[in-house]
């Protein structure tokens, strides 16, 4: 899991409240077990028509924020059934970052998982950021994990709250294989202690 310390990048306004995974990536995709490929589908019935036609209106199909890194969502985000494939969807597109009032807990814990930063701050602070994003590609967001800061192109900056071992994780592109990998010395030792001491194992 590629790590997570400081972004600056465009950022998508998705002012829509509720928006669930299965809008993020509908059920018809989720016969892959395979991380990669799913972004081309992010949002797909948003996104296309059903002759494939991308709809222009959409935002990222607009020109501004087809490269987005950061979406600033609507309360709620993230709710519904509990599918993996919506951060891998978003990831794979290139999201690194959402900001919003709210999310699903299940789907917040999963974008930790997969290398991606839900932020949770109060409405009046996203209203700011949604505007700002609403400026286009020229207005470009900063995420400063270490600091637990969000900043607008116009220097604003907001704090926000996340869970200590979640940052570290993050900011060291920990997921859980990788945590169980940090300990492959202690399970080495274990291992050969008990292999001597149950050789009938």
């Amino acid at each position: 899991m590629d790590k997570f310390t400081t972004l600056t990048g465009i950022a998508a306004p998705m002012p829509l409240l509720n928006i669930d995974t299965d809008m993020i990536i509908p059920k018809q995709f989720l016969k892959t077990i395979k991380r990669s490929g799913l972004g081309v589908n992010l949002f797909d019935e948003m996104r296309y028509t059903q002759d494939g036609k991308e709809i222009p209106t959409f935002v990222l199909n607009q020109p501004a924020y087809r490269k987005a890194e950061i979406i600033v969502a609507g309360d709620n985000f993230g709710c519904g059934s509990s599918r993996e494939h919506a951060p891998w969807a978003l990831l794979d597109f290139g999201i690194r970052a959402v900001i919003s009032t709210s999310f699903a807990d299940i789907f917040y814990s999963n974008c930790f998982k997969n290398g991606i930063l839900p932020i949770v701050l109060p409405k009046a602070a996203v209203e700011v950021l949604m505007a700002d994003a609403q400026k286009g590609a020229n207005a470009r967001i900063t995420v400063d994990l270490e600091q637990q800061t969000v900043t607008a192109s116009d220097g604003q900056s907001f704090a926000f709250d996340v869970d200590p071992f979640k940052k570290h994780c993050l900011l060291n592109g920990l997921d859980d294989i990788g945590l169980t990998l940090e300990k492959v010395k202690a399970i080495d030792t274990f291992e050969a202690a008990a292999a001597q001491s149950r050789p009938w194992v």
